[in-house]
């Protein structure tokens, strides 16, 4: 004998009405509005193709970075140098392949860790309250009225003589203030929270609070910022290298490659024009993937542009 099922007023089935009524979780529901986000797709495709680009494009190249090639000084593009070569020699593919790589690997790191210092230090000031907070934004708010590019210029002959990986902590050390405001505005939010006083109520120390209830809570802005912080990270160690200031020779960077063929983008374009495509294609990319998150996670962030 087939189970009768209890329909209601309107003829729905009940179970139905209460699979329609489960309310969806935070985390689907803004997969949900990513997967209807065309520039979202746009950017992840963009930046995959730019990551898989630079760990493989070298596989089907013959030339090494540093190879000359006295046989086809200053050539264009050809069968044999792709994106031409320099003056010297050297193939610009290979070269622009290498600089992606040191460009990528600086804004993937500086985005997260400065991420992770925002959550932090905004959620300590905002949980705190009291000195810690006035301390805290103070400090803040001089690094934010300090002009970071002269700091960069006047640490700059400190930095020459360490790694370039000196450059993403320094980097990272100046990128966190904004997002950490926001950090505390929220804090100060959660912090009046049932939850949070009754875990305060219980006797759980304070460290324990922000690690487990305050930053889980506000991890989609840092995830954002993170993201966001990406093209950011790019575009600036670009212009630090291009003025001299960032990634120093022998070392080859994106930005080291626009300032090297700055002088020959009209007589000899492909030294230039191929660098500066792929910082451009790179930027982006990270620059779409970050709005439609920020999108996703507030839709009053701004309008629907899709």
């Amino acid at each position: 004998m087939l189970e009768e099922i209890p329909v209601s007023n309107n003829g729905v089935p009940e179970p139905e009405i209460a699979q329609a009524s489960k309310p969806v979780s935070r985390m689907r529901l803004v997969l949900s509005r990513l997967r209807s986000t065309p520039r979202f797709w746009v950017g992840v495709i963009g930046l995959g193709a730019v990551i898989l680009w630079a760990a493989f494009g070298l596989i089907p190249n013959q030339w090494n970075y540093t190879d000359l090639d006295v046989y086809s000084m200053g050539s264009s593009p050809n069968s044999v140098h792709w994106f031409g070569t320099s003056d010297i020699g050297e193939d610009i593919y290979a070269q622009t392949i290498v600089g992606l790589r040191k460009s990528l690997v600086i804004g993937l790191l500086v985005g997260p860790i400065a991420a992770i210092i925002a959550g932090i230090v905004g959620a300590v000031a905002g949980y705190l309250g009291g000195w810690w907070d006035r301390t805290i934004i103070w400090f803040i708010d001089l690094l934010l009225v300090l002009p970071s590019l002269f700091l960069f210029i006047l640490l700059s002959p400190i930095f020459k003589s360490l790694s370039w990986v000196a450059l993403i902590f320094l980097l990272a050390g100046f990128g966190w203030m904004i997002m950490a405001r926001v950090i505390r505005a929220q804090t100060m939010s959660l912090r009046e929270r049932d939850f949070i006083k009754a875990a305060r109520f219980m006797g759980v120390d304070t460290w324990t609070i922000i690690r487990r209830h305050v930053l889980p809570n506000v991890s989609s802005l840092l995830i954002i910022d993170a993201t966001l912080g990406v093209g950011g990270a790019i575009l600036s160690e670009t212009t630090l290298s291009f003025f001299g200031f960032g990634i120093q020779a022998p070392d080859v960077s994106l930005g080291t490659l626009l300032a090297s063929g700055q002088g020959a983008a009209v007589t000899r374009p492909w030294l230039f024009i191929f660098p500066a495509a792929i910082l451009v294609f790179t930027v982006l990319s990270a620059s779409l993937v970050g709005d439609a998150l920020r999108d996703a996670v507030d839709p009053t962030s701004g309008v629907n542009r899709d």
